[in-house]
């Protein structure tokens, strides 16, 4: 019976550990995934930015040219 009572809990344990390391494993995908998703938005917002200020100085200088 003891050894029964000692194999459960030493199981939980070994189980209470791997739940961990892999809920740290998974915590640090999502950091990584979130990273990358805000550097794509932030690459996007800016070829925006860059293409209406070309699109800004194409009619500037259409206007200047009339």
């Amino acid at each position: 019976m003891r050894k029964s009572l000692l194999a459960v809990v030493l199981g939980a344990l070994v189980l209470g550990v791997g739940c961990h390391r892999n809920t740290r494993e998974s915590a640090k995908n999502d950091a990584e995934n979130a990273a990358e998703k805000t550097e794509n938005a932030a690459e996007n917002a800016g070829d925006k930015i860059e293409d209406a200020a070309e699109e800004a100085g194409d009619k500037v200088e259409d206007a200047t040219d009339k």
